[in-house]
């Protein structure tokens, strides 16, 4: 029934202003208002992300949106001289290095970031 659908993903956060910035000067993303009061994220590949205002927002405990980048050294770099500080994790199942990189923990190399509304991003490096 939904197979050909063309779904869209969407998370909120408390500030629409603060995180149009974010993701429109601090990432780089060609960020759209919409009339309803929301924010919509281009995506190359992929349907626009819709943005929404929550007053009482909680941040997730997981990942909402992951960044697939060819060298995570590299954009990890670039996006900590734009002021984008990666979180550290030192538990024995994940641990991040130096930059806030994890490395060879059964998975690609991936950083996590948070957004002005605490919402955890990622940037991961492909083969």
């Amino acid at each position: 029934m939904l197979k050909n659908s063309k779904a869209f993903s969407s998370f909120a956060v408390n500030d629409i202003p603060k995180a149009k910035d974010f993701y429109e000067h601090t990432l780089g993303l060609t960020v759209k208002d919409n009339p309803m009061g929301i924010i919509e994220i281009e995506v190359s590949g992929s349907s626009n992300l819709m943005v929404y205002p929550k007053p009482n927002h909680t941040p997730a405990t997981f990942t909402v949106l992951n960044f697939p980048v060819d060298n995570i050294d590299d954009a990890v770099d670039k996006l900590t001289n734009k002021g984008v500080v990666f979180e550290q994790y030192d538990d024995e199942q994940l641990k991040t290095d130096e930059k806030g990189i994890s490395r060879g923990n059964g998975g690609p190399s991936i950083a996590w970031f948070k957004d002005p509304s605490g919402n955890i991003l990622s940037v991961l490096e492909v083969s």
